[in-house]
C-alpha cells in the first residue's frame, strides 16, 4: 500500500504518448491530405485541427516515498481547478470476508490487489472530457465505501500517483509524463511505521511484518524494476523544492498553452519533445556563444516554418513511382511568399530557404517612435502579394503591436487575413490575446508559448533581443 508524492528536475517536457503537454499540453496532430481513387485534382486545406486532450503525469515511487505529499504541494501552488490527482490507492481491490479473516496474508502491494481495469477506465474517461466517479477505499476495513464516491470532473493536467502505476503498459501508454520518485529505503520504512500506526490504526509490530514480507518484495520485484520506464526520476521526494517549483512552472506553462489553443483555435504550438525543449534551453542560456545561439534557432526555426507549411492548401496530384505504380499525393501551394518583419525577422529567411525553394521574401519595417505608439512604416513586398498565402516571419510575438501593423498593412495590399500564417519562435499571452482578437481568422504557429510580458513589455522568461543576439551585435 502507498502513501504517495513527487517533485522534479528536469527538462520537463518528453512528449512521450499522443500529445502536451505539456503540456502535454500540446501538440496540435495534422490530419494527413486522404487518398483518393483516381479521378479530378481536388483542392484540399490541411486542417491540422485535433481534440486536445489533458495533460497525463504519472508519478511512482516506493511506499511512503513522499508522492502525495509533493501532489498536494504542487495542486495548492497552482490555485487553479484545472489540475486533479487521482491516487491508485482508491482502486485497491475490497477484500472477500475471507480475506479479511487472513488480513495479514493478503499482498497489497502487488498488482493483482489493483483492480487496474477500473483505474483504466477512469483515466480514459478524465483523457476523453467525461467527469468520473473515483471509489473511497477505507484503510482500515479494507473495503471500499459503498454509499460515497470522490467527483473528479475533467481537467487539463490529471495527476496519477502511486507505487504501482508504471507496472501495466496500457496505464503506461495513457501517460504524457512518468516522474519516479526516488527516496532512501530507511526513510521510507520510517515515514510507513509513522503514517500506518497514526493514520491506519496499526500496530508497529504488524507493519514491521507486512514491510519484510509484503512490501520489500514487492519493491525490489515490481516498484523499482519499473523506474526504467520514468521520463523524469527525482531524488528526495518532497524534500525537493525546486523540484516542485520546476513542474510547477511547468504544468503554469502547459495550462497556458492549453487555454490559449481553446480561447483560439487559429493558435497552433508544434509538439513538443526533449530535442525541442533542449535547443529551447540552449538559445535562452545568456551564456551560449553566437555560433551556436545561430544553429539552435535556424533548427527551431526550420521546424517552426515546416509546421507552418503544413497549414497550407495542397493540390492532389498522381505520379507514377519507379517500380510502375500509380501513387496519389499532394502538389505543393505553388502561390506563396514570405513576409519579414525588419530586422529580427531576417534571421528565419535561411530556414525558409531551405525549406522552400526560390521563394519570394518582402520585407516590412516598424519603427516604435518613443512611448505614444506611433509607427514608422517601410515595405518592399512581391506586387502580385495579393493573390498569394503569405508566411509572415518574427521570430518573438510579444505585446502584439508591430505583428498587428504588418499584418493590417498585407490586408490593405489585398492579402486575405485567412491567407496569412504568422510564425514565430516564442510568443507571450498577451501578444496572441492581441492578434487574435483582432485577426480571427489568420493562423499562429509557434514552439513555445512563454508566461508573460513584464513591466518593460519584454517576454518573461523570453530569450532577450533576438535579432542582436542572431546578428551578433549585442556586444
Amino acid at each position: 500500500m502507498s502513501e504517495n508524492a513527487m517533485t522534479i528536475d528536469y527538462v520537463m517536457e518528453k512528449a512521450s504518448g499522443p500529445h502536451f503537454s505539456g503540456l502535454r499540453f500540446d501538440g496540435i496532430l495534422s490530419s494527413p491530405p486522404p487518398s483518393s481513387s483516381p479521378g479530378p485534382s481536388t483542392n484540399l486545406t490541411a486542417d491540422p485541427h485535433a481534440a486536445k486532450q489533458p495533460f497525463v503525469i504519472g508519478v511512482s515511487g516506493g511506499t511512503a516515498s513522499g508522492k502525495t505529499t509533493v501532489c498536494d504541494m504542487i495542486i495548492q501552488q497552482l490555485h487553479d481547478h484545472r489540475v486533479v490527482l487521482v491516487n491508485q490507492d482508491s482502486f485497491y481491490r475490497g477484500l472477500t470476508a475471507e480475506e479479511s479473516e487472513r488480513v495479514h496474508d493478503y499482498n497489497f502491494d502487488h498488482p493483482d490487489a489493483f483492480d487496474t481495469e477500473q483505474l483504466l477506465d477512469c483515466i480514459q474517461k478524465l483523457k476523453n472530457g467525461q467527469s468520473v466517479q473515483v471509489p473511497i477505499y477505507d484503510f482500515k476495513t479494507h473495503r471500499r465505501k459503498s454509499d460515497s464516491f470522490r467527483q473528479v470532473n475533467a481537467s487539463d493536467v490529471i495527476i496519477l500517483e502511486g507505487i504501482l502505476v508504471f507496472h501495466d503498459q496500457h496505464v503506461r501508454n495513457l501517460m504524457n509524463m512518468k516522474i519516479f520518485v526516488d527516496t532512501d529505503a530507511d526513510a521510507r520504512l520510517a515515514r510507513r511505521i509513522r503514517r500506518d500506526t497514526v493514520e491506519r490504526g496499526r500496530d508497529i509490530n504488524s507493519v514491521l511484518e507486512m514491510y519484510a514480507k509484503f512490501v520489500k518484495p514487492a519493491f525490489d520485484d515490481f516498484v523499482h524494476p519499473s523506474k526504467k520506464y520514468a521520463d523524469v526520476i527525482i531524488p528526495q521526494g518532497g524534500e525537493n523544492h525546486v523540484a516542485i517549483d520546476l513542474i510547477v512552472q511547468h504544468i503554469r506553462t502547459k495550462l497556458g498553452q492549453h487555454g490559449l489553443c481553446k480561447i483560439y483555435p487559429n493558435v497552433y504550438v508544434i509538439q513538443s519533445t526533449f530535442q525541442i525543449r533542449g535547443m529551447h534551453t540552449l538559445i535562452r542560456d545568456r551564456e551560449i556563444s553566437k555560433h551556436d545561439f545561430v544553429f539552435y534557432s535556424d533548427r527551431l526555426i526550420r521546424l517552426v516554418v515546416e509546421h507552418g507549411l503544413g497549414h497550407l492548401p495542397f493540390t492532389e496530384k498522381q505520379i507514377i513511382t519507379p517500380t510502375g505504380s500509380v501513387y496519389t499525393g499532394v502538389d505543393f501551394c505553388k502561390k506563396l511568399c514570405a513576409v519579414s518583419i525588419v530586422r529580427s525577422g531576417e534571421s528565419m529567411e535561411t530556414a525558409l530557404r531551405a525549406c522552400c525553394k526560390g521563394i519570394k521574401i518582402g520585407k516590412i519595417l516598424i519603427h516604435r517612435v518613443g512611448d505614444n505608439g506611433k509607427q514608422l512604416i517601410y515595405e518592399k513586398l512581391p506586387k502580385d502579394i495579393s493573390e498569394r498565402h503569405v508566411l509572415l516571419l518574427d521570430p518573438v510575438l510579444a505585446t502584439g503591436n508591430s505583428a498587428n501593423q504588418a499584418i493590417e498593412l498585407l490586408i490593405q495590399k489585398g492579402v486575405p487575413e485567412a491567407h496569412i500564417i504568422f510564425l514565430n519562435l516564442i510568443s507571450a499571452p498577451e501578444g496572441i490575446h492581441c492578434v487574435s482578437k483582432r485577426f480571427p481568422s489568420l493562423k499562429i504557429v509557434t514552439s513555445e508559448i512563454d508566461v508573460a510580458l513584464n513591466e518593460e513589455f519584454r517576454v518573461i522568461p523570453g530569450m532577450g533581443e533576438f535579432g542582436d543576439r542572431y546578428f551578433g551585435t549585442d556586444d
